[in-house]
C-alpha cells in the first residue's frame, strides 16, 4: 500500500522561507511532497514564448528543486490544465492532504473552488492559508462590515490591526525525514512546453535595500535615480515574503510601508469586485466612448508620441520589462486622457511586459489613472507630461537614457496637442457621465 503524503502545492509563494503553507504541511505529520503546476490554460496564451517571467519563474523552481534534494526530497513539476493535473496526481500517490496559500484573484478563485470539490468528493482536504498579504479578504473592512473603496480609510484601519502576530515568520525550512523521497529526475524543461529560454536577460535582485526604503519618501518619484526597491517582480511571485518586507516598513519608512498597504488594498478589491478586472468599478465609467485609434495606440506602445517622458517610460517598459512608478501613472494618464484609448488596452499591453504583472495592482492603477476605479484620480485630472516632466526630471537624466534621439530632427512631432487633448476628454467624460 502507498504511504500517504501531504501536499505542498507552490504558486505564487516561490520560497522555502517563512512560508505559511509550507509550514502547515510539515507540521501534517506525513511526509510533504512538494509540487507546482505550468498551467496550460494560461501558458497558452502567452504571445511571447520567450516570457521573462517563466523563465523567472523556472529560474526559482530550479533551485528550490536544488534545496529539496539536498534535504531529501525535491519538486515536482506538471504541465497541464491544474483539475486534470489532480485527477492524475491522486492515481500516482495517496494524497491524505493538500496545502497551499490562498490567491485572491478571479481565475485563481475559480480554478481552486474546482480542485477543492474534486479533492472533496475523494475525501481529501485541501487547506489555504494567507501568505501573500499581511490582510486578506474582510480582515480589513468599515464599521458595518463591507469593505473600504477608499485607501486612506482602509490604511488607517489596516494599521491599528496591526499586532506583534502580523509579522511572525513560519518555520518552513524542512529538516530530514520531512520531505516525500520518491521525487526523481529533474523538471519539467520550458522546451518541454513550448517556450524558448534566453541567457542574456538579468532579473532584478532580492536583496533587501535599506539605504532605499531609509530615503524612499525623498527619491520614491525620481525615475533616474534608484528610488525604489525593485522588489515587486519577488513579491508578484512570492519570492520574498510580504511579512518580512512589512517588519522591514514600520520601522524604517512608512510612506515607504503604505506602498505594501496599496497592495493589500488592490487584493482586496480584486476579491470582492471581481468584475472589476474587466470592467470599470464605477459602472458609470463604461459609458465613455473610448477611440479606436489603432495608430496612435501603437505609437504609444512603441514610445514615439511626441511625448518625451511618456515616450521614455515606454521604451524602458519594452527593453527592460520594468517601468518607474511615477512613470506608469504618466503614461497611463496619457492613454487614456490625452488618447482617449480604453484602459484596457494599456492594463493589456501592461500586462504583456511587466515583470512584476500582478492583475489586482495592475488593473487599480490602470482604472486610478482612467478615474474610473475606486478611490481614482478625478476624471478632470489629466497630468500634464510636460508639467511632469520639470517636476520628476527636470535635468532630462532619465528621458535621455531612453529618448537619445530627444531634440535632434529625428524625434517625432507629438500625436496630439495638450490643450486640444484635454477639452476632448472633459467633454467626453462630462457628456458621458451626465447619461442617466
Amino acid at each position: 500500500m502507498k504511504e500517504p503524503v501531504s501536499i505542498h502545492w507552490f504558486r505564487r509563494d516561490l520560497r522555502l522561507e517563512d512560508n505559511h503553507a509550507l509550514s502547515k504541511a510539515l507540521q501534517s505529520g506525513k511526509p510533504v511532497l512538494c509540487i507546482f503546476i505550468f498551467d496550460k490554460q494560461i501558458l497558452d496564451k502567452l504571445e511571447n514564448k520567450e516570457d521573462k517571467r517563466l523563465q523567472f519563474i523556472h529560474s526559482c523552481l530550479i533551485s528550490i528543486h536544488a534545496k529539496l534534494k539536498e534535504l531529501g526530497g525535491g519538486l515536482k513539476t506538471y504541465y497541464g490544465e491544474p483539475l486534470v493535473v489532480w485527477q492524475e496526481m491522486i492515481q500516482e500517490f495517496q494524497v491524505g492532504e493538500v496545502f497551499c496559500n490562498r490567491d485572491y484573484e478571479p481565475y485563481a478563485q475559480q480554478r481552486d473552488r474546482s480542485v477543492y470539490e474534486f479533492l472533496q468528493n475523494h475525501g481529501i482536504e485541501m487547506h489555504g492559508y494567507k501568505d501573500h498579504v499581511i490582510f486578506e479578504k474582510s480582515e480589513v473592512v468599515k464599521d458595518d462590515g463591507k469593505p473600504y473603496t477608499v485607501f486612506t480609510p482602509y490604511s488607517k484601519k489596516w494599521k491599528s490591526k496591526l499586532n506583534a502576530h502580523s509579522f511572525d515568520a513560519f518555520d518552513s525550512i524542512p529538516q530530514q525525514g520531512q520531505l516525500h523521497s520518491s521525487v526523481t529526475g529533474e523538471l519539467i524543461s520550458l522546451s518541454q512546453m513550448g517556450m524558448l529560454a534566453s541567457d542574456s536577460f538579468q532579473f532584478p535582485e532580492k536583496e533587501v535595500s535599506y539605504e532605499v526604503i531609509q530615503n524612499y519618501h525623498q527619491t520614491r518619484d525620481l525615475p533616474h535615480l534608484r528610488g525604489t526597491t525593485r522588489l515587486s517582480m519577488h513579491l508578484r511571485f512570492g519570492t520574498v515574503s510580504i511579512r518580512m518586507l512589512a517588519r522591514i516598513g514600520m520601522q524604517l519608512n512608512e510612506k515607504w510601508l503604505n506602498e505594501l498597504i496599496w497592495r493589500d488594498f488592490y487584493q482586496m478589491i480584486i476579491y470582492h469586485f471581481p468584475h472589476s478586472a474587466t470592467k470599470a468599478f464605477k459602472p458609470a465609467y463604461d459609458r465613455i466612448p473610448w477611440r479606436h485609434a489603432p495608430d496612435d495606440f501603437e505609437a504609444w506602445c512603441n514610445g514615439k508620441t511626441g511625448y518625451p517622458i511618456v515616450d521614455a517610460g515606454m521604451r524602458e517598459l519594452n527593453e527592460t520589462g520594468f517601468m518607474h512608478n511615477r512613470v506608469r501613472m504618466i503614461v497611463a494618464s496619457f492613454l487614456t486622457k490625452h488618447l482617449l484609448i480604453d484602459w484596457r488596452l494599456g492594463e493589456r499591453y501592461f500586462a504583456s511586459q511587466l515583470l512584476d504583472f500582478d492583475l489586482a495592482s495592475n488593473v487599480g492603477g490602470w482604472q486610478w489613472a482612467a478615474s474610473c476605479g475606486c478611490d481614482a484620480a478625478p476624471y478632470f485630472r489629466v497630468f500634464n507630461p510636460t508639467l511632469q516632466t520639470d517636476k520628476f526630471d527636470k535635468d532630462l537624466r532619465y528621458i535621455r537614457k531612453w529618448v537619445p534621439e530627444f531634440g535632434t530632427a529625428a524625434y517625432p512631432k507629438p500625436i496630439v496637442e495638450h490643450s486640444f487633448a484635454r477639452d476632448r476628454v472633459l467633454k467626453a467624460f462630462k457628456e458621458a457621465l451626465k447619461q442617466e
